[in-house]
């Protein structure tokens, strides 16, 4: 079975994560559409595995994501899983010519998103979250996307955060936690530093950090990661993979942050690889295992979009690593001398 980690800051009895979660953006068809059944096996695959932390959001799939775990959860006993959720967004039904996401979310409901981080529309997409998901508790809530990567710029994302705090979002979060309707808050977010703006603005347990602190980059370590240490604040890594070079190598095509992975990036991800075959593991064993040797990681979410990425998963889940790769890819440059090994 899968390692789990226990977190409890507030001294509620918190949360116990397996190492392996289940980021749930890919059943809400991203990128390319997949059958209810094909979701459905995915995610029986992850259980019969062992996975027992699942997290989702309104925008995945624009509420599909959400519907498609309904189901699945819904003869699960309800005190082995960690389920977490997001706020940030309304997701409101229109006309197909305005649907959201197009390009991006395939075969999905006739829905437009609105960002809306006052107190009213953290509230309103909670209670929306619980109709879609079906179950009597969202354990954890995070805000979601207040980052430039989501707004295009500093300062929306700025006037996005303004809105979080002056608007009452972020109270109507701590009301949540502090009646015990929720048991943790955090963010969900692209950039370690918006995650850093959060932390010294507020009271966060939690934040699910996408893809900042992976083999690729550790940027993290200078300051934020040094800062949750110290306020006992845990870290979910999303999108460990960085898009998927991680776990597919440089192969042409590959995508980095969403995108075609540039040159520099391909040389370094060639490098890495080198290094994992002279120890005979896998790149994507390393990816995945590298986040959680940091003392502040809780889990770490790879999505997965069929039964066979949910055994690969799995797999890097279950391995262990040559502590000598770790010392090789520093030796070369290809790690920081600061990241725990």
């Amino acid at each position: 079975m899968i390692k789990t980690r226990h977190w409890d800051r507030l001294g509620n009895g918190g949360l116990t994560f397996t190492e392996l979660g289940f980021g749930t953006a890919p059943l809400g068809n991203l990128y390319k559409a997949i059958s209810d059944e094909e979701a459905r096996a995915t995610l029986d695959s992850a259980w019969a595995g062992g996975v027992r932390y699942y997290d989702t959001a309104p925008l995945y799939g624009l509420g599909l994501s959400e519907t498609r775990l309904n189901p699945f959860l819904r003869d699960k006993p309800r005190d082995e899983y960690v389920l977490s959720s997001k706020v940030g967004r309304l997701i409101q039904p229109c006309a197909q010519e305005h649907r959201a996401g197009k390009g991006k979310w395939f075969d999905v409901p006739c829905r437009r998103e609105q960002f809306d981080y006052t107190y009213d529309g953290v509230m309103r997409s909670f209670e929306h979250s619980f109709s879609r998901l079906g179950v009597d508790r969202i354990d954890v809530l995070y805000v979601h996307d207040l980052c430039i990567f989501s707004h295009g710029s500093k300062e929306i994302s700025d006037m996005r955060i303004e809105e979080f705090f002056a608007g009452r979002g972020y109270e109507a979060m701590i009301s949540l936690r502090d009646q015990g309707v929720i048991r943790a808050i955090g963010g969900g977010v692209n950039e370690w530093e918006i995650c850093q703006t959060l932390a010294e603005r507020g009271d966060f347990d939690l934040f699910l950090l996408a893809g900042r602190y992976t083999l690729l980059e550790q940027t993290a370590l200078e300051s934020f990661l040094p800062l949750c240490e110290q306020r006992g604040i845990g870290i979910v890594t999303g999108g460990p993979y960085n898009s998927g070079i991680l776990a597919t190598g440089a192969v042409p095509g590959a995508f980095y942050n969403y995108d075609p992975a540039p040159t520099d990036i391909i040389d370094r991800v060639n490098a890495i690889e080198a290094v994992c075959k002279a120890h005979d593991t896998r790149m994507i064993d390393a990816a995945f295992q590298f986040p959680l040797l940091h003392p502040t990681h809780l889990s770490v979410i790879p999505g997965g979009q069929g039964e066979h990425e949910m055994t690969s998963n799995l797999q890097a889940a279950r391995c262990e690593i040559p502590e000598a790769l770790w010392s090789d890819l520093k030796s070369k440059g290809l790690l920081s001398e600061d990241a725990p090994t």
